[in-house]
């Protein structure tokens, strides 16, 4: 991250500390100088779909009654927009409002390009999950967006294939390791799943779920714990599976992996909710096969999801209409016929928990019409989020998780030394920004 030089954390008895310049910067909206009394023009950056039909519905509703009109600017996601956001803040020029991805959030506002916007959107936190909301908040009283879409994670299996070989859904990590040998033995030539080296977000829910928190504070100074206990346990399960061949060790979107989900040759995938869409083009052949149950849990007495995936609406410190940009957020993600049109046009999975159950997810995916209950299930799994815990330099770790799990994941090798070269390099980076770290 480029722009991240010299912050300096708060100390504060708070999950997540920000830079001092930040909190000074964002305080409430009303503290701006804004006019409200005349026509307000906002810009909106954002990569998703069909935003612009969404936005329509402000403008020519809402908006128009509050003289609130919204501009989309599309953009690219990931690394690449919140670069972008910080070039264009570091020059006084950001948007109004953009769409960030929740681990992105800490970046933007240790930045100081994210607003408190608190004192405008809190009655909205009744409409989320806790687990979600707090992404939002990084653990502090302050808010520096609003939920848009989530990714609750899931686990998905061939039903048919199941029952051929004999074998139970498992409701634990345990039941799910007996399970991967059992059909191992049963058929050689088939794997429960794979771990794939090639999507950092996948094992980043997975320790979230696990209780993981990858960054906290400690006083003014950052701490990590990549290889906490939680993460750990994690890696030595995947490492340990894949060490004796329970499961396959190759990568994920690949032709491969299409052909394998697509003839059976791997009959299960942990994932997310928008996994119908991805098993619609990589495995087409197996339409109404396949079942969704909750994740498989640590012990039998815990009931708890991870995130892979999801993004939010935030408000910049540069823009000048603060209150009127957070009360449009607050709109796009918890209004009816807003969600009910960024399902449609944008097919996201909203973060709001009444949306989950009304609009477009009353009948469940297409690719899933042999489950009508899905959309109901996935509701109940997306509650139990288990809270996250982002840090400045997440680009950092998913970079060296790819790099060091995917050489180890090839190797058949030890996941635990993979984990602790992620730790390495994390501290390294934020040393190296000037952030302090406590060791």
């Amino acid at each position: 991250m480029p722009y991240t030089k010299r912050r300096r954390l708060v100390s504060s008895a708070v999950a997540v500390a920000l830079g001092a310049t930040a909190l000074a910067a964002c305080g409430s909206s009303s503290d701006d100088g804004e006019a409200q009394s005349g026509p307000v023009s906002l810009t909106y950056w954002t990569w998703t779909p069909g935003m612009d039909k969404v936005v329509d519905l402000w403008n020519k509703g809402p908006g128009k009654k509050e003289q609130i009109t919204v501009t989309v600017k599309k953009q690219a996601s990931g690394d690449t927009l919140v670069t972008k956001i910080l070039t264009a803040h570091k020059a006084g020029k950001a948007p109004d409002l953009v769409q960030a991805e929740y681990q992105a959030l800490p970046t933007l506002v240790s930045n100081d390009a994210l607003a408190d916007i608190g004192d405008t959107v809190g009655d909205a936190k009744s409409k989320f999950a806790d687990g979600v909301w707090q992404q939002t908040t990084l653990g502090t009283d302050a808010v520096y967006a609003v939920p848009q879409d989530i990714g609750p994670m899931m686990f998905y299996y061939r039903e048919d294939l199941f029952k051929e070989y004999g074998l139970s859904v498992p409701a634990t990590w345990e039941e799910f390791a007996e399970t991967a040998r059992k059909l191992k033995k049963a058929a050689p030539d088939k794997d429960l799943t794979t771990f794939s080296a090639n999507d950092s977000g996948l094992f980043a829910g997975l320790a979230q779920q696990a209780g993981a928190q990858w960054w906290t504070t400690s006083g003014d100074k950052w701490k990590v714990g990549i290889d906490d206990a939680a993460t750990k346990k994690v890696a030595e399960f995947w490492g340990g599976l894949v060490e004796e061949g329970a499961i396959d060790n190759q990568p994920m979107y690949t032709p491969a992996w299409n052909k394998a989900l697509n003839t059976g040759k791997q009959i299960a995938w942990v994932s997310a909710v928008w996994a119908p869409g991805t098993l619609t083009t990589a495995a087409p052949d197996t339409k109404g096969k396949w079942a969704m149950a909750p994740l498989p849990q640590w012990s039998d007495d815990e009931s708890r999801t991870g995130s892979w995936g999801g993004s939010s609406t935030g408000v910049t410190t540069d823009s000048k209409n603060k209150e009127a940009a957070a009360k449009f957020a607050t709109w796009l993600n918890t209004d009816g016929d807003a969600l009910n049109a960024l399902a449609k046009e944008g097919g996201i999975y909203p973060a709001s928990t009444s949306a989950q159950l009304s609009g477009a997810f009353m009948s469940p995916p297409e690719y899933f019409a042999n489950q009508p209950d899905f959309y109901k299930k996935a509701a109940t799994i997306a509650e139990t989020t288990a809270p996250s815990a982002w840090g400045p330099n997440v680009n950092v770790a998913y970079t060296t998780f790819k790099d060091a799990f995917g050489a180890a994941a090839k190797n058949k090798s030890d996941f635990t030394a993979a984990l602790d070269t992620m730790q390495q390099d994390t501290v390294a980076d934020l040393k190296k920004q000037g952030f302090g770290v406590a060791e």
